[in-house]
């Protein structure tokens, strides 16, 4: 009797199939290499997109940022990536390091300890690297 494949290596195979046919150099990219390539976008630029331009009365980019960044931090070690990438973005659009603590800890309450600590350490990354760029 044959071992049934794993559906996620499955899906990992599927998706580089499908980013190789995109463009052959996608074939060996990483999520550490895809966040490396997005570059923090301009405060403005963010508002423009994220904040009030669409929708005057709603959310500014600061505040979707840090809800993103609650969401993203209830789903733990999977979105590494993502997680550092909305901490620089939060920060830009004028997120202090203390509102971004505060949105990973409440989220502790509902995707555990495990998962708030990955995040603090996630974000205490970006924050240092962040420092050693201005000095």
């Amino acid at each position: 009797m044959s071992k049934p494949a794993n559906p996620f290596e499955e899906m990992m195979k599927m998706g580089q199939e499908m980013a190789r046919q995109i463009n052959p150099a996608f074939e060996g990219l990483t999520p550490k290499g895809m966040e490396a390539m997005w570059p923090t976008m301009p405060r403005e630029m963010m508002e423009t997109f994220m904040g009030r331009t669409f929708n005057p009365e709603g959310l500014d980019a600061k505040t979707r940022l840090l809800l993103t960044l609650a969401g993203l931090t209830v789903l733990g070690a999977q979105a590494e990536a993502q997680i550092r990438m909305t901490v620089r973005h939060a920060l830009e659009a004028g997120a202090t390091k203390q509102e971004v603590a505060e949105t990973i800890a409440m989220m502790g309450v509902f995707g555990g300890l495990p998962a708030m600590g990955k995040a603090m350490e996630l974000a205490r990354e970006v924050i240092d690297a962040d420092g050693e760029k201005q000095t």
